[in-house]
């Protein structure tokens, strides 16, 4: 085997949104190990900061937790008995800390439950790779407003349905990407904030801490979240999976912002339209002409697969009695599939967005397409006091198949009919002259911060 990867180690092959990124890193498997650890830890300095474990026992615990000293093949393999991996975990570092000081040995995850240790090991990592992920928001708002405020006034053909429809702006689109940007920043800040750390004991009543002689559980709960920067919950969350609920859906809210952007980049970046290009496109294996707009691609995939497991996360909200069988257990996977999932689409689309490249002028040469029917939509409003509003209709209904089947521009054939003689057509059939209100709707979504 390359590498001396076990059998079995995904290293990224069939995952290119997030292989080598720092979101693959933070959500490995050694990070999940730190993290386990970073959490045993983090409880003994708590219980001694509070004076019911030695000052000592803490320190020797915490410099025993490190994850380069354990193999994490061999806790996955032994996890299998117990159904995680914080059992094994615990025996290895309780011996760990018993190679150095074995008085202090019987510190080791004392009170604890194992899925107290998982579940704060998965806010960490969930915390470590939003951290990344808001870095990434930040660029790509930063990316959006500049491109916003450079293309206020690049006249574009708007599209509904797939068809053009009135003329619209690239900046008001820009504007609008990151407007959903935001959105999804505030979301996951928001999440970020709250995300806490779990301490229950074995069925949420604290009762191993009391046994010890824990006089006052709350402050032990707020001096360990407090050890990890996380915060301090109300209650143990073993069943009241809140706190995962609202991580799946501001990840799956931003793995669907981003993929609107990319949709539309997508679209436009199609050869025959080629309205915006991607600043490095990817290549072909078998076709050197192209490029293709792989950032685009990747987070539009992104996009696809967060609801599904979000869906999953969503479906453990229904957990059984104080600890669940399988509902905890089926949150693992998805929910780091979706922290690499949007880590790598959050990446990807700073990339995409401060590399794309505005083609300008074959936005407004598409506003002619048509012939000048994009703006049929004025022109109604326009002859209706002229004509009134069923001639108005009739005439322009006409016009517009006329257009179509004589190749004939819109301008040309209106300036047949004697009745507009004293209307400037040339003016109401600019399409750049019709663009409503899109400049100030760009300068006030630029407002927000």
């Amino acid at each position: 085997m390359g590498s001396g990867d076990p059998v079995g180690s995904d290293v990224g092959l069939l995952a290119p949104g997030r292989a080598g990124l720092p979101a693959e890193s933070a959500t490995g498997d050694r990070a999940f190990l730190q993290a386990l650890l970073d959490a045993e830890a983090a409880l003994t300095r708590a219980q001694a900061s509070l004076g019911l474990a030695p000052a000592k026992a803490a320190v020797a615990v915490t410099a025993a937790a490190d994850a380069a000293r354990f193999d994490v093949r061999d806790l996955a393999l032994r996890a299998r008995g117990g159904g995680n991996p914080v059992i094994p975990l615990v025996a290895d570092l309780t011996a760990a800390v018993e190679a150095v000081d074995a008085g202090h040995a019987p510190y080791v995850h004392r009170g604890a439950t194992s899925q107290d240790i998982m579940d704060t090991a998965t806010m960490l990592v969930s915390a470590r790779t939003l951290d990344l992920i808001l870095a990434d928001l930040a660029r790509t708002e930063v990316a959006l407003e500049r491109l916003a405020r450079e293309h206020r006034d690049t006249v574009m053909p708007g599209r509904t349905l797939t068809q053009h429809a009135v003329p619209t702006t690239f900046g008001l689109k820009a504007a609008g990407w990151r407007s959903l940007v935001l959105d999804a920043r505030d979301r996951v800040q928001a999440v970020r904030d709250r995300l806490p750390a779990q301490l229950g004991g074995a069925a949420g009543t604290l009762a191993a801490f009391t046994a010890y002689g824990t006089p006052d559980t709350g402050a032990l709960v707020e001096a360990f979240a407090r050890e990890l920067n996380l915060a301090a919950p109300v209650l143990p969350w073993h069943t009241l999976r809140t706190p995962v609920a609202d991580l799946a859906g501001a990840l799956a809210f931003t793995a669907g912002a981003l993929g609107k952007a990319a949709t539309d980049v997508l679209t436009l970046a199609r050869t025959e339209i080629r309205e915006l290009s991607e600043g490095t496109g990817g290549g072909s294996s078998a076709m050197p002409h192209k490029a293709n707009p792989v950032r685009s691609t990747l987070v539009a995939a992104a996009a696809r697969r967060a609801p599904q497991l979000a869906a999953t996360l969503y479906g453990s909200l229904a957990a059984e009695d104080e600890r669940p069988a399988g509902a905890w257990h089926a949150e693992w996977e998805p929910l780091r599939d979706l922290l690499r999932l949007v880590g790598g689409a959050a990446r990807d689309t700073a990339e995409l967005t401060e590399g794309l490249r505005v083609h300008a002028d074959a936005m407004r040469a598409h506003l002619y397409l048509t012939h000048g029917l994009i703006v049929s939509e004025r022109l109604s409003a326009e002859l209706a006091p002229v004509l009134g509003r069923a001639r108005a209709k009739d005439l322009l209904t006409r016009a517009a198949r006329r257009a179509t089947a004589e190749d004939r521009s819109l301008v040309e054939l209106l300036a047949e009919e004697p009745e507009l003689k004293d209307l400037d057509l040339v003016a109401l059939t600019d399409p750049t002259q019709y663009t409503g209100s899109a400049r100030a709707l760009t300068d006030r979504a630029l407002e927000r911060s």
